[in-house]
């Protein structure tokens, strides 16, 4: 936040035309923050991600239909300030489950879970396109059999 407070600051001038008033304070902008819904930022992550992908779309494979990687990622937190996400007993922690755009290298899709939950539950959530291809890793594969 401290970040975004200095480039805010940078353009003070601006700042009253943007609806901040005459200054912002971290302290204000943490207040706000708790209050605000967080699908305004998922949606806007996922229109920026849209026009990225078809800016830099291509063709370097020769494949018919898009081609899709799955895969997760466990980010480990601080179990002091994040509580809600208990991993173990001593450990918070969150799950990122990533559908990578092979052709444009972009994400296409982003879900966030408790990191408990395993590639296959996630899986579900995918937004699945027709004439696409997917890529799942091996651990994957061998749980949808079971």
């Amino acid at each position: 936040m401290r970040d975004l407070i200095i480039a805010i600051e940078a353009h003070s001038s601006k700042s009253y035309h943007l609806g901040f008033g005459k200054s912002i304070t971290r302290s204000n902008l943490a207040k706000a923050n708790e209050t605000r819904n967080c699908k305004i930022f998922e949606d806007y992550a996922f229109v920026l991600i849209d026009l990225a992908r078809k800016k830099l779309n291509n063709d370097l494979f020769e494949i018919k239909g898009k081609i899709y990687a799955f895969d997760s990622t466990t980010i480990d937190l601080c179990l002091n300030i994040f509580w809600w996400a208990t991993f173990r007993k001593t450990k918070a922690a969150i799950k990122i489950h990533t559908l990578y755009d092979i052709v444009t290298q972009i994400p296409a899709f982003l879900h966030i879970t408790d990191a408990s939950v395993h590639d296959v539950n996630a899986m579900d959530s995918i937004p699945y396109e027709i004439g696409a291809y997917y890529i799942f890793d091996r651990g994957s594969v061998i749980q949808l059999k079971i």
